[in-house]
C-alpha cells in the first residue's frame, strides 16, 4: 500500500472488500494489537481459524493488509495493517447503489467498533487499569459557536496536533512502558433542529 500525507482513499474495489462487519473487525483489531495470525484473530473475535483466513485473503487482495515479511510458516502466516492514514469515503449520491451500499456497511460497523472501545474504557474497573495509567485519558465534550470557516480552522489546528503526535512518538511498539492507545478528535456541527437560530425566542 502506498501512503503520502493525505492518506489513501478507498476506491470501489478496496470499499466492497472492506465491506463486512467481520473484516472491519479483523481490520480494526490489526490496527489496535498489531500483527496477527487467522489463528489469534479466531481467537479474539470467536471464529474458527479458516474463516479469518479467507477475510484475509479478502483484505489482502486490495492492499488493505499485507502479510508481514520474513515471520511466520507456510501453515501459519503473520498479517499487519500497513501504517498511513486511511480515507472512507461517505455514502454519496453520486455513488452506484452497491458502493453507496458498502460505504455504509464499513462507515457504520467502524464507528459502532469506535462507540464500543470508549464504553469499553468508560466502564472498566479500577483493577483493570495499569498502574500509572488511572488519569491519562480524557473524553471531552463542549459546544461553541463557529461559522463554517473558523470550524475548519478548529480542524485543521487537531490535525496538526495529531500529526505532530504521531511524528513525534513513531516506533516506540517495544519501548518498555508503552500501552496501544486511541487517539480521537470529534468535531461537527448540531443538526439544525438543535441549533439555537430556530429555537423560539424565551
Amino acid at each position: 500500500m502506498t501512503t503520502n500525507e493525505e492518506g489513501r482513499t478507498l476506491d470501489s474495489g478496496a470499499l466492497k472488500a472492506l465491506a463486512h462487519p467481520l473484516r472491519v473487525r479483523i481490520y480494526d483489531l490489526l490496527s489496535e494489537r498489531g500483527p496477527q495470525t487467522a489463528s489469534t484473530l479466531a481467537a479474539l473475535i470467536g471464529e474458527t481459524s479458516g474463516a479469518t483466513s479467507y477475510h484475509l485473503r479478502a483484505l489482502a487482495s486490495h492492499d488493505l493488509i499485507r502479510e508481514v515479511a520474513g515471520r511466520g510458516t507456510a501453515r501459519e502466516r503473520w498479517w499487519e495493517r500497513p501504517k498511513g492514514r486511511i480515507n472512507l469515503p461517505g455514502p454519496d449520491e453520486q455513488m452506484s447503489p452497491s458502493n453507496r451500499a458498502a460505504a455504509q456497511i464499513v462507515t457504520s460497523e467502524f464507528f459502532r467498533l469506535r462507540h464500543r472501545t470508549l464504553m469499553d474504557y468508560l466502564n472498566r474497573s479500577s483493577a483493570d487499569v495499569p498502574e500509572g495509567w488511572e488519569d491519562a485519558g480524557l473524553v471531552m465534550t463542549t459546544m461553541l459557536d463557529l461559522t463554517p470557516e473558523q470550524m475548519g480552522a478548529v480542524k485543521a489546528e487537531l490535525t496538526a496536533v495529531i500529526d505532530a503526535a504521531i511524528e513525534r512518538y513513531r516506533g516506540q511498539e517495544t519501548l518498555p512502558g508503552t500501552r496501544r492507545v486511541t487517539l480521537r478528535a470529534e468535531i461537527f456541527d448540531l443538526p439544525t433542529a438543535n441549533s439555537r437560530q430556530t429555537m423560539p425566542e424565551e
